[in-house]
């Protein structure tokens, strides 16, 4: 059971409740319950990420030449 407020009304229910009370609204609306959790699960992706790509340590091997001569290869591809 969990307690869920909105505008400050709270309302204990579980997730089967939750899901049956969505499944209630009209299609539109459910796209955008559906859209809202995905992007809820997008930013927490994104955050871990984040959080993985910063504990590691920066690549010394490359050299700004080195990303400039790749950008150009890009350019000149038109990509």
């Amino acid at each position: 059971m969990t307690t869920v407020t909105v505008q400050n009304i709270s309302v204990e229910l579980t997730v089967e409740q939750l899901i049956a009370a969505v499944s209630q609204l009209e299609p539109d609306a459910r796209a955008k319950v559906a859209r809202a959790l995905a992007e809820t699960e997008l930013d927490a992706e994104l955050m871990k990420l984040i959080t993985v790509l910063y504990s590691q340590s920066p690549a010394d091997d490359i050299s700004d030449a080195d990303i400039q001569a790749e950008i150009d290869v890009v350019r000149r591809q038109g990509i």
